[in-house]
């Protein structure tokens, strides 16, 4: 059995042999017209973001984070970070691990990216792998909610996710260095982090350089860490297996989650040489990240000689990861008659991660090798149509070897054409789009699985009188069933389950709808967002009754299924001044979410976020900030036959900033609390919600200053 020490990888060898060459056939022509025009001001700036059409407003609902609400939500992972934006959740498996769920939706529904692309990890196989982007290097983040499915893939039914880190330049450096750098720590779990980014460059060449560090013990919590109903259940699980009431066998843990320790490092390098009109750049990236897997898992093993050992291992298991990803951009200007642009962006990836026994032995072996390219093309007006046309291609090479590898060695191949317009209509705004896909599984195990897939979406744009406006969107889209779904055959370790995949699944489809109404003027504004998904095919799983290897055996079906839900939020400044202002603001949403079962069959969705309510306040003035918010999270009794209820529970949050001058350069301090009730607060997205909590009250305090 290997130990952790043993554990090495090389860089992936299809991004070494191919890395090199492509990035010298992409800057040779650039670096020569960039010689040829050094006095140029370089390639005119473009606003690259999630959706070629996103400058003009979309009718699909989107969100943003940037600049100091971006540095108010960065969490250790990239669903804390987002979690608290309307409509948007945290599924969080420890501190390590969290996806976004949108609108009632997670997994391989939701798409997370890096700068377009795919993140490339193995975070949708299971809830216990992080995503691989780090939130304190990133300069926004764009949220598209609903099917976003035209331009990245037919499988973000739930929507996208896209963190600009801009590790690529795109343009000249306006000055030979900028940067930032910021440290912060906090009380609970003793967590210490710091992160910088360096961007600046000469003439043609522009250079950006990041990195970052986090370190945390287990966190600290105010109660127990398995939930009352869990103890409850487990109590009268024993009794009836013993017929009389359920004694405690040990102490029950409580005043931290054990195994929610993490340690993470990484960083990148990247470069770009900008001609005139054109562009071309590299980035390299890595990540290292060890973390515990809390979820009290206990695993049984076998000596040598056969015999069975009976009682669990103490301690939990330890994920230990490591990812190198290059990164290929280059973007051109009027490339060909009637297109104003050509963006070809290419990714390589070599992802590994290892899942320690608590005794250090090597367990479940997870790699990834990944890669992807879309050559994107905006055009000119056809038809009175603007917008993007391309192509998209995919390659997964994902393998599991070990005791727990649920789901066999499997490759993927994805091929994609869309194009998405708009064009006016009197004041107002049309939009459509087209995406057509193949899919191909080719399992080590068995025969693979061949789908076509197809969305469609239209969408308008309305002004209204005194700055409202109203946006409707409906889209079609199909979905090939992932590997997971497909061909999972044995327990997993994150979900404490056997699960069954079925390789007959048909494809997915859904039709979503959502009306948009908004008015985001400088005083006051307020946008709210009725949706309904309506799924035929709906993928999901259901506990058979059965057990295989000591746990419950979940199986993947298919049914009809139906969401809608409302995202709402507002605020009011009813006090603007010189360099300040004061600000009340609100938000709230729900999902609801059926299963078309037949009669007297369960017919709830599995983890279907709760409801919630907030409001803050918020004061700026000058070199000060500071806001409180408060969040209440309804209780959420709509849960499946394998699920136990989760209760309420309020968040509330402080946090002040002060920005001082130090030699001509702003320097931040700030001061933030998170859980200041020291709530028990449980998240009902998580598969580990009845195990372990999120963090009790929580101060942090750190130093940001930018060059």
């Amino acid at each position: 059995m290997q130990t952790r020490e043993s554990q090495h990888r090389p860089l992936s060898r299809r991004a070494a042999c191919f890395g090199v060459p492509l990035v010298a056939i992409l800057t040779l022509p650039v670096a020569a017209t960039a010689a040829e025009q050094e006095s140029s001001k370089g390639i005119e700036e473009v606003v690259v973001r999630a959706h070629p059409l996103a400058a003009n407003g979309l009718a699909q609902p989107i969100e943003t984070l940037s600049g100091d609400e971006l540095t108010r939500s960065l969490g250790s992972n990239v669903g804390e970070t987002v979690g608290r934006l309307p409509g948007i959740h945290n599924a969080p498996f420890g501190q390590a691990a969290g996806r976004p769920v949108i609108h009632g939706l997670g997994g391989p529904r939701v798409k997370v990216m890096e700068d377009r692309i795919d993140s490339m990890d193995a975070s949708v196989t299971s809830a216990d792998h992080a995503v691989t982007i780090e939130s304190f290097v990133v300069e926004e983040i764009e949220i598209l909610k609903g099917p976003s499915t035209l331009l990245y893939g037919t499988g973000a039914v739930g929507g996208v996710v896209d963190m600009h880190t801009a590790r690529i330049p795109t343009t000249q450096a306006e000055q030979p260095l900028s940067g930032r750098f910021e440290i912060r720590g906090a009380d609970n779990a003793d967590l210490r982090q710091g992160a910088f980014r360096l961007d600046g460059g000469s003439g043609a060449f522009a250079f950006h350089v990041d990195g970052f560090a986090r370190d945390a013990d287990e966190y600290d919590i105010p109660g127990f860490a398995e939930s009352a109903a869990q103890r409850a259940a487990e109590e009268a699980e024993e009794a009836e297996e013993t017929g009389s009431p359920g004694e405690e066998e040990e102490e029950e843990v409580r005043g931290r989650v054990e195994g929610s320790q993490l340690e993470q490092q990484g960083g990148s390098v990247g470069f770009s040489f900008v001609g005139d009109r054109a562009y071309a750049g590299v980035a390299v990236s890595f990540i290292d990240a060890e973390y515990g897997l809390p979820g009290g898992h206990g695993h049984e093993h076998e000596h040598e000689e056969g015999e069975e050992e009976e009682e669990e291992e103490e301690g939990n298991p330890i994920l230990d990861m490591e990812q190198v990803r290059v990164d290929l951009e280059a973007g051109l200007l009027e490339p060909l008659p009637g297109f104003s642009r050509a963006t070809l962006r290419i990714g390589f990836n070599d992802y590994e991660h290892t899942e320690f026994e608590p005794n250090g032995e090597a367990g479940t072996v997870f790699s990834n090798e990944a890669f992807e390219a879309r050559l994107e093309l905006m055009h000119e007006a056809v038809l009175g149509f603007e917008g993007a046309l391309g192509v998209q291609l995919q390659n997964r090479d994902f393998a599991a070897i070990g005791e727990e590898a649920f789901v066999p060695p499997v490759e993927t191949d994805r091929f994609g054409a869309f194009w998405v317009g708009e064009r006016l209509l009197g004041d107002s705004q049309l939009e459509l789009g087209v995406r057509l896909e193949t899919v191909d599984q080719d399992p080590s195990v068995g025969s693979g699985e061949d789908f076509f897939v197809w969305a469609t979406s239209a969408g308008i744009n309305v002004p209204l009188d005194k700055g409202w406006r109203i946006g409707a969107n409906v889209d079609v889209a199909t979905r090939a069933p992932v590997a997971e779904e497909l061909y999972s055959n044995g327990p997993h370790l994150a979900t404490q389950s056997f699960e069954i995949g079925d390789p007959d699944l048909d494809e997915e489809g859904v039709v979503g709808l959502s009306f948009t109404l908004a008015n985001l003027g400088e005083r006051a504004g307020v946008s709210l967002t009725l949706y309904a998904n309506q799924f035929s095919d709906f993928i999901y799983e259901v506990p058979t009754g059965e057990e295989e290897d000591e746990l419950p055996v979940l199986e993947f079906r298919q049914n009809d299924a139906d969401f809608v839900g409302i995202d709402f939020s507002a605020y009011w400044r009813p006090l603007l001044w010189d360099g300040g202002r004061f600000e009340v603001r609100t938000q709230a949403d729900q999902v609801k979410a059926s299963i078309d079962t037949p009669a007297g069959v369960d017919n709830s969705v599995p983890r279907l976020p709760a409801r919630r309510v907030g409001f803050g306040l918020g004061i700026d003035h000058r070199g000060l900030s500071a806001g409180v918010d408060y969040l209440r999270v309804s209780s959420q009794s709509t849960v499946t036959d394998f699920e136990l209820p989760t209760e309420a529970f309020e968040d509330v949050r402080l946090n002040i900033a002060y920005q001082l001058d130090v030699g001509g350069r702003p320097l931040q301090v700030f001061l933030q609390g998170r859980n200041l009730t020291d709530d028990e607060q449980r998240l009902h997205t998580s598969f580990i919600k009845d195990f372990a909590p999120l963090p009790g009250r929580t101060i942090e305090a750190g130093v940001r200053f930018s060059l």
